[in-house]
């Protein structure tokens, strides 16, 4: 057994207090967290059990809706307003995990879940993520689930969350408050590329606490759709997924926001593959043109070079299911 602190704050800020020091985490659902201590990647020295903290609620906020870091993804997912408005969001995140897993799983939780890499579960390995300065094993191993967007020589892990997909083509905001204050992110900001230095995922700093999301007062509920690609149906990370939404105006295409999941240290976007969509009638040739550009400098690692032509697929069939308003999750209810 490993011993360990354990703190249950009553509010948020006595979490931030207990949250300020060195090898200390925020437990939620736990659903990441505890599997990681328990493959001994992470060994906190106390851990602060955030549950009680109230920032569990799903609220109105300037048109759009604030979901709160502890709201769970089953929540989230059945919230009627997010059904409605946001129906993107609530596909990508029935789409991942298991019902079980969704019922304890958290918003904040989802942010801040580690990338994900069989040698960063493998404590034998080398891993710069996990021991900085060490390797990268899957770089020349093992890695047909790796990435082969936004890689360094020092990292090749993939950001394995559903939910963040929808949230980056959403231009969610994420609400943090720490030891010097509230601060708020814009979604593309909040996940970091590995650089040189992949043992940080996000760019939260030490003892700051996720507090919510923010939707934009926004509706995409006409021309959406979240497209998972993996190796079974259900309970499997992704290896290629794409969440898209429209707006379609007089037959043309007015905006469209494309996000890969399973290619990346993060939820991938590119403007410059979005903006050569505006303005086009959709069509293959249209939406072909955007996944070459969203796919530039696309590398495969050997193993799993087979993800970009996978990938160019997906995005064509996803804008495709977006622009005729047929989701990919209506087309499962269907097959169900």
């Amino acid at each position: 057994m490993i011993r360990f602190g354990y703190d249950r704050p009553s509010d948020v800020a006595e979490a931030v207090r207990d949250g300020n020091a060195r090898g200390v985490r925020f437990l939620a659902g736990g659903s990441n967290l505890v599997d990681l201590m328990k493959e001994n990647v992470e060994r906190p020295v106390r851990v602060v059990d955030i549950n009680r903290l109230p920032l569990h609620a799903i609220e109105a906020q300037d048109g759009g809706l604030r979901i709160g870091a502890l709201a769970t993804n089953s929540d989230t997912a059945w919230d009627a307003r997010v059904e409605a408005q946001y129906p993107v969001l609530a596909s990508a995140i029935l789409a991942g995990a298991s019902p079980q897993l969704r019922n304890v799983a958290t918003a904040g939780g989802n942010l801040n879940q580690r990338t994900r890499c069989l040698y960063f579960y493998d404590n034998t390995t080398a891993c710069n993520k996990r021991e900085p300065g060490t390797g990268c094993s899957a770089i020349g191993g093992v890695n047909r689930v790796n990435a082969i967007l936004g890689t360094s020589p020092a990292c090749i892990a993939t950001h394995p969350s559903d939910m963040c997909v929808a949230l980056a083509v959403l231009n969610a905001t994420v609400n943090v408050t720490g030891p010097l204050g509230d601060r708020a992110i814009p979604f593309g900001d909040y996940h970091r590329l590995p650089g040189e230095d992949p043992s940080r995922d996000n760019m939260l700093k030490p003892g700051e606490l996720v507090t919510s999301i923010d939707l934009p007062d926004e509706d995409f509920s006409g021309h959406y759709t979240y497209l998972k690609l993996r190796d079974r149906l259900s309970y499997a990370f992704a290896l290629v997924s794409v969440a898209v939404v429209m707006r379609i105006e007089d037959g043309r295409i007015a905006e469209a926001r494309i996000a890969l999941g399973g290619v990346a240290h993060k939820p991938w976007r590119s403007k410059t593959a979005e903006g050569l969509l505006v303005g086009e009638v959709p069509s293959q040739s249209a939406f072909l043109a955007a996944a070459h550009a969203l796919l530039e400098g696309a590398q495969g690692q050997g193993s799993n070079d087979f993800k970009i032509g996978l990938a160019r697929r997906a995005i064509v069939r996803a804008c495709r299911q977006a622009a005729d308003g047929t989701p990919q999750s209506q087309i499962d209810k269907r097959v169900a």
